[in-house]
């Protein structure tokens, strides 16, 4: 009887091992087939769009998401800003933005949906490097008459801060203006627009 006793408490014990182990195994079968219906690191970088929450993106503050592998500048631009943005046509190379690519909405004065909110994709149409940004109106050793907007280390592009580019310097065109749309009031979407949505 004694005997019983012992097979009985050690089969309750390797059943329950068995059972612990069979449960941490389905456990760790079941979490990468759940993790396999979300998007690849693959389809993100292909273009998956991205959200933004801008609500609480403050008066000339910028926020740098990402889209496609690329740095997405977002901006909020106060009213000082966009009336330098008009003073400056004469010193840019494409100030109607023409030879430049947009998205049809943003081919304005502002290069934006909404006046006071801008998107760029933040590479230099030059090589490619990221160009800093530089609010302040004040000279600066680029610029001495500087009006604010963007300087690119590399190689010294400078653009404005709807993205045009200045006359005489390395990049050819303004910088990029992605398609993006609004979801609501506070968020925005990089990669989708409505005209394709």
């Amino acid at each position: 009887m004694n005997n019983d006793g012992v097979d009985k408490g050690r089969r309750r014990l390797l059943i329950g091992a068995t059972s612990a182990v069979g449960a941490v195994g389905a456990v760790g079968a079941a979490v990468p087939f759940i993790a396999s219906w979300n998007p690849s690191a693959k389809a993100k970088a292909a273009g998956a769009p991205v959200r933004v929450k801008v609500d609480k993106l403050e008066m000339g503050q910028q926020v740098i998401a990402a889209w496609q592998g690329k740095p997405i500048f977002i901006l909020r631009r106060e009213q000082g800003m966009l009336e330098n943005i008009t003073q400056q046509n004469d010193r840019l190379a494409d100030p109607a933005s023409n030879e430049s690519e947009q998205p049809d909405y943003a081919k304005n004065e502002y290069r934006s949906r909404k006046d006071d909110l801008l998107v760029l994709i933040g590479l230099c149409t030059h090589l490619g490097c990221s160009p800093k940004i530089f609010t302040e109106v004040k000279p600066m050793e680029f610029e001495v008459d500087w009006k604010g907007g963007y300087h690119c280390p590399c190689h010294g592009s400078k653009f404005d801060l709807a993205g045009r580019v200045y006359q005489g310097v390395p990049a050819p065109t303004n910088l990029v203006v992605p398609p993006y749309s609004y979801i609501d009031d506070n968020t925005i979407i990089v990669g989708v627009d409505e005209e394709s949505a």
